[in-house]
């Protein structure tokens, strides 16, 4: 038997405002959870006190027990990339680059995903550099997200992005749709293939994507650990995570997780940033 083809979904009227609070609460936690970012603090306590908060809020884990995943979120450190997972024994040091990345599912099965990276105390120049070039790879796709265009064309813009400040993108780690599930067509890839520029679906109102450019200071090359979930870069060079998830709408994209710019161009200039 052939096997079913998964379809886009375009969701409207009710189906986004459970989506808009859906992501509102996941960027809440996910804003919480980074304040919570100090040398000193274990990652094990930071999944723990984002479980305390979903249940607070009346919300669940969407990463938990997901293909048997052990985290209330991801929380990686330096050179992994995503998927790392809470433990009381790693202890966040001075300097870390800490990757967050919080999704939640509503008591009506609705989907907020959202991620950023944040420094433990003072960052380095390396570092802060790496953050404002992901988060800013991040903002230009969201400008290229506007219905009509090719998916393709906003894909690409992440690499355009990330290959301007020197930087590679992680080709095997996609962003996606989302909505009842956490992942949902269509896929989002942080480049596209220029001989296909022409390919892939059109952006149209409804579609709500979940776009997380996973950017890398050296090689864009990754590989798992043996835990067979945390993403580390193969060179073991500093990687940064932004996600938003975005509404396509008749005119300009509607972030769902919305947030604070966590880095200005200023701060790049003042060379050093404290968490």
């Amino acid at each position: 038997m052939a096997k079913k083809k998964r379809r886009i979904h375009y969701r409207k009227g009710g189906e986004v405002e459970a989506m808009r609070e859906a992501g509102h609460l996941a960027a809440s936690i996910l804003q919480a959870a980074a304040k919570l970012v100090k040398p000193g603090v274990s990652t094990g306590e930071i999944d723990g006190a984002a479980a305390d908060m979903m249940s607070e809020r009346g919300c669940r884990s969407a990463f938990l027990g997901y293909r048997d995943f052990p985290g209330h979120i991801c929380i990686s450190l330096n050179e992994e990339v995503v998927h790392g997972i809470g433990s009381p024994k790693r202890i966040i040091e001075e300097g870390d680059l800490v990757k967050i990345d919080v999704g939640i599912v509503t008591p009506d099965g609705w989907v907020g995903d959202n991620a950023m990276t944040v420094p433990a105390g003072q960052a380095s120049e390396e570092a802060i550099r790496l953050m404002y070039g992901t988060e800013e790879c991040l903002e230009v796709a969201i400008r290229h997200a506007h219905s009509g265009r090719r998916l393709a064309e906003m894909c690409a813009s992440v690499e355009d992005c990330a290959t301007q400040f020197g930087y590679t993108v992680v080709r095997e780690m996609v962003g996606h749709g989302v909505g009842r599930d956490l992942h949902e067509e269509p896929q989002v890839p942080n480049y596209w293939d220029r001989f296909t520029m022409g390919t892939g679906p059109k952006l149209a109102p409804g579609m709500i994507l979940a776009v997380e450019p996973m950017i890398n200071a050296g090689v864009p090359e990754i590989r798992i650990l043996s835990d067979n979930w945390t993403v580390i870069t193969e060179d073991r060079k500093l990687s940064a995570h932004f996600e938003h998830t975005i509404l396509i709408t008749d005119g300009e994209p509607e972030v769902l997780t919305p947030r604070p710019r966590l880095i200005e161009k200023s701060a790049v200039e003042d060379r050093r940033l404290s968490a």
